[in-house]
């Protein structure tokens, strides 16, 4: 088994692939963080739905992709921290995305969350990625 080394960003390669190739399910190996920013995901609606199956040999995430006219609810991902450079933002400098039409996720003290949450709570983390 091979390592990754930046998980996240396989993740958002793993989404990005299945929206372009219009799969319903996509299955990426399981960790908390990528949990975390999958249920944020479902909150936003971008996903329909998730399920983490922790009964195989090595645990895994099934995401249902939002599909709609054949078309996937996401039109695009970006890492945005990584581990060559990591970037934090403070609770004032949350951005944006798209004008408020897509989602920032940051890992905060508090835990994973979009950036209108971390507005709302004026809490500031690690900036992970931008979805529209």
């Amino acid at each position: 088994m091979s390592t990754v080394t930046d998980p996240i960003a396989d993740l958002l390669a793993r989404m990005r692939n299945g929206a372009a190739a219009q799969k319903v399910e996509i299955f990426v190996p399981y960790s908390r963080l990528k949990a975390e920013v999958v249920r944020i995901l479902k909150n936003e609606g971008y996903i329909s739905d998730y399920e983490v199956d922790m009964k195989a040999a090595h645990p895994r995430i099934k995401i249902t992709n939002k599909l709609v006219d054949r078309t996937c609810a996401i039109t695009g991902l970006k890492r945005v921290s990584r581990p060559g450079l990591r970037r934090y933002v403070g609770a004032g400098e949350v951005p944006r995305v798209l004008g408020g039409m897509g989602t920032a996720i940051l890992s905060t003290s508090r835990g994973v969350m979009s950036g209108r949450e971390a507005k709302k709570q004026k809490v500031g983390g690690e900036l992970l990625a931008y979805i529209w």
